[in-house]
């Protein structure tokens, strides 16, 4: 095992520091790790521009941050489902309207393991919509802006991109055929991981070296995302599993993006999250990605897919 950089301890909030000048752009944050996230940020002196679906929830949120961090903090909301196109590209265009610069875009928000096949308004199967091609666009449509700020991209995976076929599965990607919740859910974060390294091999091509990418997980956090959207029984033994040592906090759970939005001189090229008991916990840093996610072969198909799919070119 790797020797973390950050030490015994791994990285941790203390590592940050004044970010009174910086803006954040943070998804999902009504809730679990994005909410930690947005309100370490803010705790920081950040101005934070939160992207969630459900406005009544984010207005919860932003007065349950001004309740305890003070009526001063710089937060808004924006609304965007990630499941539906439209609601993106609107959201994205708000987001240029609204702030001059971004220090970094955190794709926090995803589903997970829904129960049965869902597509979206735009056809494509709800986990993949959401936590891929929903994400694939708003990256894209703010990468002007982030290119013109030198900002970052933080994609939050997850350990489950190692849990199913380990490729894309092409030839059906709304899985008519085979769907299943786990499988289904690993292949989206295995895409949101892939489209990473190959944003970052396509930047380096294209001489844009000034956006830098990141891909982290948070380990086993206690967060609401199986009780949103998984089955009966995924729930009920999430339940259980919570209260078991394999399970952090959703604050810890949210270090590993904030570490790739804020720690300077990090490597692109790595995989951040928990360091211990199979990446469920322990200190944050580097850690293993088996290489079935970085098969360039497959990202670059996935890639153009996923711009044909969400007929989004990227501009560079």
């Amino acid at each position: 095992m790797k020797q973390n950089q950050f030490g015994k301890q791994g990285w941790t909030p203390e590592r940050i520091g004044n970010l009174s000048n910086k803006i954040y752009i943070v998804t999902g944050t009504t809730s679990g790790t994005g909410f930690e996230a947005a309100k370490i940020l803010l705790s920081k002196g950040a101005r934070v521009v939160m992207l969630n679906r459900n406005s009544q929830k984010a207005n919860k949120t932003i007065n349950t941050l001004k309740q305890e961090l003070g009526d001063n903090i710089d937060v808004l909301n924006i609304r965007m489902d990630l499941a539906e196109q439209s609601s993106v590209k609107n959201a994205a265009e708000e987001v240029i309207k609204t702030v001059p610069k971004i220090g970094a875009l955190i794709c926090n928000a995803a589903i997970a393991q829904v129960p049965k096949q869902t597509i979206t308004v735009d056809g494509f199967e709800s986990q993949l919509g959401v936590n891929h091609y929903g994400n694939f666009l708003l990256q894209g449509l703010l990468f002007p802006l982030l290119d013109k700020s030198k900002g970052r991209i933080v994609v939050v995976g997850s350990m489950g991109y190692n849990l199913g076929i380990k490729t894309i599965q092409f030839d059906d990607m709304n899985w008519d055929k085979n769907y299943s919740p786990n499988a289904v859910y690993s292949q989206s974060k295995l895409a949101q991981i892939m489209c990473v390294y190959e944003l970052q091999n396509r930047l380096k091509e294209a001489g844009k070296t000034d956006v830098k990418v990141y891909a982290c997980h948070p380990g086993a956090s206690s967060t609401s995302l199986i009780r949103t959207s998984g089955s009966l029984m995924t729930r009920f033994i999430w339940q259980l599993m919570k209260v078991s040592p394999l399970v952090q906090s959703a604050e810890k759970g949210a270090y590993p993006q904030l570490m790739c939005a804020t720690e300077p001189n990090l490597d692109q090229l790595e995989f951040y999250g928990p360091t211990k008991r199979m990446n469920t916990g322990g200190p944050v840093g580097a850690h293993k990605l088996e290489p079935h996610a970085k098969d360039r072969a497959i990202a670059k198909r996935l890639w153009e897919v996923s711009e044909e799919a969400t007929g989004f070119k990227w501009g560079f």
